[in-house]
């Protein structure tokens, strides 16, 4: 297992601090109290929210109200409607080219990974350990740990029971680092997809969602020309193999509630922040 690195090291009490401020954000608590829940001092606690997050934990504050996220959402729509309407169907992946998909063929799908190796890796990530899991086709898993390294394994291999599973740490570190440190749109990396038709569709725009915005489920099913089918939308999403590089973690409900994440809100609040602090410089 890798040690973490010096940047990731205080993910758990970010987590701490955005649970703790999103149990209290109606009353607006002060900086000294979130700090003294994370068990820091104010100064510390200020410095190292907003050397993590790039904007201050006030500002956070704002961010998860209801009201402003309604807002941003109603910012996001109107942009995904602009670029599809000027054919720009892959503005998405001018913020976050350095993906590209390649789905399995429904024989694939339904062999369960016969036949394929998968390398996977646990990580440190800004957003706590994660583990990745690729292919000779591309990166076909990543998800979060969420106390249990072992259920973090489980989960992948549920998705490919029939794979042949090599844990290969250095083989998947290069990976991490150029997702999270240094992305590079000129040289897309390759997701290996195995889902539904359906399932299929639904990942592919959540691709065209640009980094820093919000949308909904309803306007996710729009997007896949089924406006009705919104729980289906909501299944998919929640289904989402590959969290992070899919970014499902930008569909909020439309009444402007943040919703529920397969990772826990605190880390769908903890990404959404960081997106948000970079647009809004």
């Amino acid at each position: 297992m890798d040690q973490p690195l010096e940047p990731y090291q205080h993910y758990h009490l970010i987590e701490q601090a955005i649970q703790y401020i999103e149990a209290n954000v109606q009353k607006q608590p002060e900086l000294a109290e979130i700090a003294s829940a994370v068990g820091m001092s104010e100064y510390h606690f200020q410095r190292l929210f907003t050397r993590w997050a790039g904007i201050s934990p006030k500002r956070f504050m704002q961010f998860l109200t209801r009201e402003h996220a309604k807002q941003l959402l109603k910012q996001s729509e109107n942009l995904l409607e602009t670029t599809h309407k000027v054919g720009l169907s892959s503005l998405g992946r001018l913020h976050d080219l350095f993906v590209t998909t390649e789905a399995v063929t429904p024989g694939e799908y339904k062999s369960q990974g016969a036949g394929v190796t998968i390398r996977y890796g646990l990580h440190a990530s800004p957003f706590g350990k994660c583990l990745i899991g690729v292919t000779e086709r591309g990166v076909c898993h990543l998800g979060f740990v969420q106390g249990n390294e072992g259920k973090a394994v489980d989960n992948l291999v549920e998705h490919w029971q029939q794979a042949n599973m090599i844990e290969d740490y250095h083989a998947t570190a290069p990976l991490i680092h150029r997702i999270f440190l240094d992305p590079k749109p000129d040289s897309p990396l390759k997701l290996h997809l195995r889902g539904t038709n359906f399932q299929i569709k639904v990942w592919e725009a959540l691709l065209n969602i640009p980094s820093g915005t919000l949308t909904s489920y309803e306007h996710i099913a729009a997007q896949i020309g089924n406006p009705r089918a919104v729980r289906a939308v909501g299944s998919a999403v929640g289904d989402n193999p590959i969290a992070y590089l899919i970014p499902c973690h930008r569909v909020i409900r439309k009444s402007g509630e943040f919703g529920e994440y397969l990772y826990g809100s605190a880390r769908k609040k903890a990404m959404l922040v960081k997106e948000f602090s970079v647009i809004s410089e």
